[in-house]
């Protein structure tokens, strides 16, 4: 009876703990920050579009691409495809992804193919590619839109995020697109 006692008693307070103290303490943290923990919205014309630190599908030849998605950008259940580097069916997901790269982009070798434009994210929501997957996309969008491939190419050298302290290069692929649809 001594030892149920005592079990109780240490749930009760480690269900304090964790179930109330630490949650209040993360809202208070993140009450301190610009967004109020809310994560950063994008707007056009007062519409939001997204959200800067979420992934979004994009498709169509007119827009640059994002990472690949393994929940098909679903926000609400975020997650790997927990497939290893020597999985068959990864390995033939991720060839079917370089073909049909290959195919949108004829003017591409496959050793011009960064490994994060036909690779999904740990997350399945990377809203950034490297510097390198947006610029090999620039000929297809310029293309597509019928504008100088060296100004869609500018674009994208302005949208390079340089890393703070330690890192890699990346461009945000929802700013950049919404970047591209204001460029005439």
């Amino acid at each position: 009876m001594k030892n149920i006692l005592s079990i109780i008693k240490l749930t009760a307070v480690l269900l304090i703990l964790f179930a109330v103290l630490y949650p209040l303490a993360i809202y208070g943290v993140a009450q301190c920050t610009p967004d109020q923990g809310k994560g950063k919205t994008l707007s056009v014309n007062g519409k939001v579009v997204g959200y800067q630190n979420i992934g979004q599908k994009f498709d169509k030849s007119v827009y640059f691409w994002g990472r690949p998605s393994a929940v098909d950008y679903n926000a609400a259940g975020s997650a790997g495809s927990n497939k290893g580097p020597s999985n068959p069916d990864y390995l033939a997901l991720v060839q079917k992804r370089i073909d049909t790269f290959l195919i949108v982009h004829p003017y591409l070798e496959l050793s011009e193919i960064p490994s994060d434009i036909v690779t999904a994210s740990g997350s399945g929501l990377d809203p950034n590619i490297s510097p390198q997957a947006a610029r090999i996309q620039v000929q297809r969008v310029a293309k597509a839109r019928q504008l100088p491939a060296g100004k869609v190419r500018q674009l994208v050298e302005s949208r390079i995020i340089k890393p703070t302290l330690m890192g890699t290069e990346t461009v945000n692929v929802l700013e950049l697109n919404m970047a591209l649809d204001r460029l005439k």
